[in-house]
């Protein structure tokens, strides 16, 4: 018997003014008008489908991806947020994150989301060098970047983010540092800072640019985790750094197993029964199809000897310790089961493991996909 996680809702906003040759994300050129009312309504009416699926839980966090959320309108995102509060339970506490653009972000919106109830901001800033910002197809430059920065700070956000690249098309050691040492500047409490990587399907992926090599990468992914380090914020996850108390609870707990309702295009979910059942879910991408009220594209029930590759997946992408009781808490399967993987991680030095926890090591990290590997299906 699974005991039910704790519950986030993601809510996707498909739309960007022009697509960027690197993203691989559900985004659409924008053609025309952002529909706002009538793709609320559609969301709605998505969660209207879904929220039985909460099973009475209080929603923890809320998180708003795209494309560009901040594209909708600030009275769109009131209807949302309010239609939201009145279909689930929301904790008084609440993390409400929405993404934005420095290139799409007005002061008037920005206190109009905050009125809103959204509470934490990410800003996709990338780079502050204009070359490589046009090099991405980026459509702000870094003062637009830096005045969305200084808005975010000035407004008493709960938290704001930096969304920041490295690794970028001839990219040197130096102005990979130089983009981190100028977001520092900015004195986020959260960075999330992740290297470039190229991805079928996308305009990047058919015309590869050239890239810096391994040797490069790793030394602009050391040295930058020094400059980062010294700066006061922690590494908590593959990408993710943070001053204490500001990690991204919303990505907590998807990395911890959490449960997660996904509503609007392309949107995935995660949700956890009471007879140990694991359903995934999965809307349907393009928004026309989904705004002629298709919304479930596929839904299909976790398999038991999946479940260990799926919860570690997640669990070690976190550089915390990993409780052992929640293995069995969250997958209803007895440690047991998964012994012998268990043991060959341990004798390979991929991880440790105490009366209570696990930990992932750093030769483990260097590894991750062998560790995993020993966890799939086939493998058992």
């Amino acid at each position: 018997m699974a005991n039910l996680p704790p519950l986030s809702l993601y809510i996707h906003i498909p739309w960007c003014v022009q697509k960027c040759p690197y993203c691989d994300f559900n985004s659409h050129a924008l053609k025309g008008d952002v529909p706002h009312d009538e793709y609320v309504g559609h969301l709605l009416r998505d969660l209207d489908r879904d929220a039985p699926l909460a099973q009475g839980r209080e929603v923890k966090t809320i998180f708003i991806g795209g494309g560009t959320p901040s594209l909708l309108s600030s009275e769109a995102m009131q209807t949302l947020l309010d239609g939201v509060r009145s279909r689930l339970k929301l904790a008084d506490d609440a993390e409400i994150t929405m993404e934005a653009n420095p290139g799409t972000v007005e002061a008037d919106r920005f206190v109009g989301y905050q009125k809103a109830g959204v509470n934490r901001i990410s800003i996709g800033v990338q780079s502050f060098s204009e070359a490589k910002l046009k090099r991405l197809g980026r459509i702000h430059d870094s003062g637009e970047a830096k005045r969305a920065a200084n808005l975010a700070s000035g407004l008493g956000l709960r938290s704001f983010n930096l969304d920041l690249m490295h690794g970028l098309p001839d990219q040197s050691l130096e102005e990979a540092l130089d983009d981190l040492r100028q977001a520092i500047a900015l004195n986020p409490p959260h960075l999330s800072w992740y290297q470039l990587t190229i991805e079928p399907n996308t305009l990047f992926g058919s015309r590869p640019p050239k890239l810096p090599d391994d040797d490069a990468l790793w030394d602009i992914f050391e040295q930058g985790d020094k400059l980062l380090t010294a700066a006061g914020y922690q590494q908590y996850e593959t990408s993710a750094y943070a001053k204490p108390g500001y990690q991204c609870q919303h990505n907590l707990n998807y990395w911890r197993f959490g449960d997660y309702l996904g509503i609007g295009c392309g949107a995935h979910g995660k949700v956890t029964f009471a007879d140990g059942r694991i359903t995934r879910t999965a809307k349907t991408r393009h928004p026309r199809g989904y705004m002629e009220g298709k919304y479930l594209d596929r839904q299909h029930d976790v398999e038991q000897e999946d479940k260990p590759f799926e919860f570690f997946m997640n669990r070690f992408r976190l550089l915390e310790a990993a409780p052992r009781s929640e293995f069995r808490l969250y997958t209803g399967l007895d440690e047991a089961t998964i012994r012998p993987q268990l043991n060959e991680a341990i004798a390979k030095n991929y991880m440790t493991e105490t009366e209570e926890y696990w930990q992932i090591t750093e030769h483990g990290k260097l590894f991750l996909n062998s560790l995993l590997e020993l966890f799939l299906a086939d493998e058992a």
